[in-house]
């Protein structure tokens, strides 16, 4: 069992939701609670190997897991409070990441939507007829004729397949888990400027690149407890439990979303995940909590 330490990253869009310490100013967008970038990697916070990165085990420990095929663990999991809308983008598929970036593999994700946006809805999909009309409205700031939108409501589940047009839209707040490739391309972001007064970078070449524009994504939501398996993880709705036991056959993470409880001599907060080989089992009090598994590829 290894219960991993919460990351707070502060962006340009982030909200109050997500900051422990109300007292504090930040702009907190994710949440991670499963990360393994060199700069910002989760760390094991439990047990004999509390004071390691999660990035260090897995590479010394995949075999074990049954996960030498992987370079890096295969995704990351956050929870994200977008208080402003997140800048229109994409991100690759496997063929536009080789291409353009000498990486193995693109970028699909998935969020469970734990409060709806404010407005009901969410960028989704491209309503142009052909990249060169895109690049057109996106000249003019002509947003309308742009983007496609996708209404949601609280508890529902969206995949979003790698060359999907989206963006989160204020008020949302997720469950996100995405896989492990850190490339998204801005096609537009509202004009925003950083701390220094600078407008933030696009990736208009990249983006069209890797746009497709016939993309969209569904809602769905989870059944019975059923997982929703996508490519390289699945992913598990749970209310409701004061116990739960990784009956599978790989290493879960199971994800706190609503509750409390202490573990293993740590107090387990909303955000916060622990990771249970096969056969693990944890006394817990979870009102609702997401167990995500890796799929071999």
């Amino acid at each position: 069992m290894l219960i991993l330490n919460l990351i707070e990253h502060e962006t340009i869009w982030g909200g109050q939701k997500l900051v422990h310490n109300k007292h504090e100013k930040k702009k907190i967008g994710h949440l991670y609670s499963l990360i393994t970038e060199e700069e910002m990697a989760s760390k094991i916070i439990n047990g004999a190997h509390a004071g390691e990165t999660f990035r260090d085990y897995f590479s010394k420990n995949k075999s074990q897991l049954g996960m030498s095929e992987y370079r890096t663990f295969p995704f990351v999991v956050a929870i994200v409070d977008a208080s402003d809308n997140l800048s229109i983008q994409v991100h690759p598929d496997d063929n536009a990441a080789l291409t353009l970036e000498n990486q193995r593999y693109g970028k699909n994700e998935s969020w469970y939507f734990i409060e709806a946006p404010t407005d009901g809805w969410i960028y989704n999909g491209c309503v142009c007829r052909d990249i060169n009309e895109l690049h057109q409205k996106l000249q003019t700031r002509e947003l309308d004729g742009l983007t496609d939108s996708l209404s949601v409501k609280p508890e529902d589940y969206i995949y979003i397949e790698a060359g999907t047009l989206h963006s989160l839209t204020s008020g949302s707040l997720v469950y996100e888990i995405e896989e492990n490739c850190n490339l998204t391309y801005r096609f537009y972001d509202f004009d925003r400027k950083d701390e220094q007064g600078n407008p933030r970078e696009l990736h208009l070449d990249k983006a069209s690149e890797a746009v497709n524009i016939n993309k969209r994504s569904s809602t769905k939501r989870y059944s019975n407890s059923e997982p929703i398996a996508e490519r390289r993880y699945s992913t598990q709705l749970l209310k409701n439990i004061s116990e739960y036991e990784n009956n599978g056959q790989n290493l879960a993470c199971l994800t706190l979303i609503d509750g409390g409880f202490e573990l293993d001599g740590v107090d387990m907060l909303p955000g916060m995940s622990v990771l249970l080989l096969p056969g693990e089992r944890i006394t817990c009090d979870i009102k609702v909590a997401i167990v995500a598994r890796p799929i071999n590829t």
